[in-house]
C-alpha cells in the first residue's frame, strides 16, 4: 500500500483514449486469435510454448527461460506444460548442459501439432490484426511494444531463450 501523498500524474484525454483502446485491443485480440486455435482444441497460451519450443535449438528450452519467454509464472507454465505431455507434444527431460534445471522437449507429434496450427494462426494474426491497420501502424505498435518490453524486461531479445539456449549448446558443443 501506497503512503505517499502526492497526487498522480493523471492521464491527460489522449492519453486515456490510447490506453483504453490498447487495453479492450489487445483483449479482442487473444480472444480472437485464441477462438481460431480452438479448432485444434488448444489455447493460445499453449500453442505459443511449442511455437517457441519448434524455433528453438534441439526444439528444447530450460523451463524457467520459457516461462520468461511466453511471460507465464513458473507454476502456470508446468500446469500448461502437464497438459502438452498429456497430449504428447512435449516431454520434460534433465537440462543437456548442467543437469540441474528441466528443459521442455517438443515431441514430433509436437511438431507435427505445431505445424498444422502455424496455418491457422498465421491466417489469424493477418485477420485480427495486420489486416486492419496499415503497415506503418503496424510496425509503430511493434516498435512501442518492443520499447515496453525492453524497460520491463532489460535484457531480453526478440527471443532471450532461445539465444541463451543456442548460446549454452554451442559452448558445451565446442568443449
Amino acid at each position: 500500500m501506497s503512503t505517499s501523498s502526492a497526487e498522480p500524474q493523471w492521464l491527460s484525454d489522449d492519453e486515456q483514449r490510447a490506453w483504453r483502446a490498447y487495453l479492450r485491443g489487445s483483449r479482442l485480440i487473444e480472444e480472437a486469435l485464441d477462438r481460431d486455435l480452438q479448432s485444434h482444441g488448444v489455447q493460445l497460451t499453449e500453442y505459443e510454448i511449442i511455437s517457441m519450443l519448434s524455433e528453438s535449438p534441439g526444439r528444447r528450452l530450460r523451463m524457467s527461460s520459457l516461462a520468461d519467454l511466453v511471460v507465464q509464472s513458473r507454476s502456470r507454465l508446468t500446469h500448461t506444460a502437464s497438459r502438452l505431455e498429456r497430449r504428447g507434444w512435449v516431454v520434460r527431460e534433465a537440462c543437456l548442459e548442467d543437469k540441474r534445471g528441466v528443459e521442455l522437449v517438443l515431441t514430433n507429434a509436437g511438431w507435427g501439432a505445431v505445424q498444422d496450427m502455424a496455418r491457422i494462426h498465421v491466417e489469424s494474426v493477418r485477420r485480427t490484426v495486420i489486416g486492419n491497420v496499415t503497415p506503418e501502424l503496424f510496425a509503430c505498435l511493434g516498435d512501442a511494444m518492443d520499447a515496453i518490453r525492453s524497460a520491463l524486461a532489460p535484457g531480453g531479445g526478440d527471443h532471450p531463450a532461445v539465444v541463451e539456449e543456442a548460446e549454452a549448446h554451442e559452448a558445451a558443443s565446442s568443449s
